[in-house]
This record gives C-alpha cells, structure tokens and sequence, in this order.
C-alpha cells in the first residue's frame, strides 16, 4: 500500500507554490456555495467561493501537485461551472451532495473524460448506493472522497468521526478497493491536537485503506501567505509528524489496528452525545 496522499484548500499562489514542496500532492479549490451555509453555518468549514480568477492564479504556479476544484452541486449552471474551471486551469473537478447513478453519469457526461473526477460522497443516500454507481468511474482516473462534514449532519449525529466510530466505511472500504477506485475520507489536524487525536484518525485511514485525507482548517488555520503559515507552525515538521504516525499504523499488527478502532469509536461517540467540539 502506497502512502497517504495530502491534500489543502487554498485560493494563494504563494502558499500553493509552497506546500507543494512539501508533500502535498493535491491543491483543492472550491467553487461550492450552493446550500452550504445552510447546511454547515455553524461549523468551521470553507464557505467563500473561489473565483476562476484565483483558480487561473494558483494553476499558474504549479509545478507538481494537481489542481482539483470543487463545482456546486448538479444544476442549471453546470455545463458552465465545468467549462469555467477547465478553462482557467482545474486539472480535476469534485461533484458535491449527489444522491444518485443519475446524477453520476450526468456530471461525468458534461466533464466528458477532459479530466478525472472526484466525486464527493457526503450523504448517507450516496454511501447506500455506492454500489450501484461506482462502475460508472474509470479506475485510475476518477476517484472516491467521503466527506464526514455533510455526513454525519445528514445522518443526524453529533460528531464528524462518528460514521467511522460505528464502522459504517468499511463496506464502502471494501467495495472501492475491490473496484480498484482511489479514495480518500475527511480531513486531518496537526499531531496532537484535537479531542480526538490526529494520530487515531490516521490509524483508522492504515485500516481502511484510504489513499488520501486533506489537511484541515484546524491544521493550517486559513494562512493567506507562507509568511503567515510559518507564523502559525513549522509545516515542513508538521508534514513528518504525521508520516511517522502513518508510518507506525503501517506497521502495526491488525489487532492494534483495531484497538485504535476502539478508542476513536469510544472517544467520537462521547464527543457526539454532547454535539460536537
């Protein structure tokens, strides 16, 4: 199993230009603004939407990583959603809060094979009915991201990580590896931050077999500048704290793997009881 690929939300050339040194494989952009706020006003989540011309700017700069933008949710304006950010540069686009197989093959019809597509499944109706659209993606080409943020609000729960608590991924895990599709889940805090502790979240990514997980809000406070991201930490360092925890799940015995389990589920379900943190 290859390592964890990391992945930031960033709209800054300067800060693009510079995490991509430093083991960040994918620089995710966002253009979704449709229904979001109503749907996560209370949480500590992206909400602005990147104009094309900050996605022209970011892709301008990239040497490496791949540029991934976020569109709204399927509606009248997609065909031109699509059409704007490939032609300002997006090297991948992600679908948000689709339900359906219908909804699948619509965008991928739109995208037309131009470029790969990650589809975001955030609702508990797109996990149920992975397995009846996941043969619609191209193995090695489209990828799989679940997101726990609309997840666990859809399902009703009071904490992000609870879906992974109760196991409700692993038969999503299952059936993305056996149809060889990339996938990922959530996003990730610094090494030894957070109630529940960034390093038990990465073990549960080793156990699942997810390949990618995006650096969070909580692990690089929306830095507008590399000047303000080193202000706020020591990337560089923070980037191998959470290789050598991935690098220690990798090897450990399936029992330790779930213990971990364990104690992730017992800490996010205490946490959900009282909504959250």
């Amino acid at each position: 199993m290859s390592q964890l690929n990391f992945m930031m939300i960033t709209a800054s050339p300067d800060v693009a230009a510079f995490i991509e040194q430093h083991d960040v494989a994918r620089i995710f952009m966002d253009q979704e603004v449709l229904g979001k706020a109503e749907r996560q006003g209370h949480l500590d989540t992206h909400k602005a939407a990147h104009s094309l011309e900050e996605i022209a700017a970011v892709a301008a700069v990239l040497k490496s990583a791949e540029l991934m933008v976020r569109l709204n949710p399927l509606n009248a304006s997609t065909r031109e959603e699509v059409e704007g950010a490939l032609d300002h540069g997006a090297q991948r686009l992600m679908l948000p809060m689709f339900s359906s197989r219908a909804e699948v093959g619509r965008f991928l019809d739109t995208v037309n094979g131009r470029v790969p597509v990650t589809f975001l499944a955030e609702t508990a109706a797109s996990l149920v009915r992975l397995p009846d659209w996941l043969d619609l993606l191209t193995p090695g080409h489209d990828e799989v991201h679940i997101g726990l943020n609309d997840l666990y609000l859809s399902m009703g729960l009071g904490f992000l990580f609870e879906p992974m608590a109760g196991r409700l991924l692993d038969p999503a895990a299952a059936l993305l590896a056996q149809a060889d599709v990339r996938w990922g889940i959530g996003g990730i805090a610094r090494i030894g931050q957070g109630e529940l502790p960034a390093e038990t979240v990465l073990g549960e990514h080793v156990r699942l077999g997810s390949q990618w997980v995006i650096l969070s809000r909580a692990f690089h406070a929306g830095a507008a500048t590399s000047a303000d991201l080193l202000e706020t930490l020591d990337f560089p360092a923070e980037i191998a704290k959470l290789r050598q925890a991935e690098s220690h799940w990798r090897g450990a015995e399936t029992a330790a793997l779930l213990d971990n389990q364990r104690e992730l589920a017992d800490c996010a379900y205490r946490l959900g009881s009282r909504g959250g943190v």
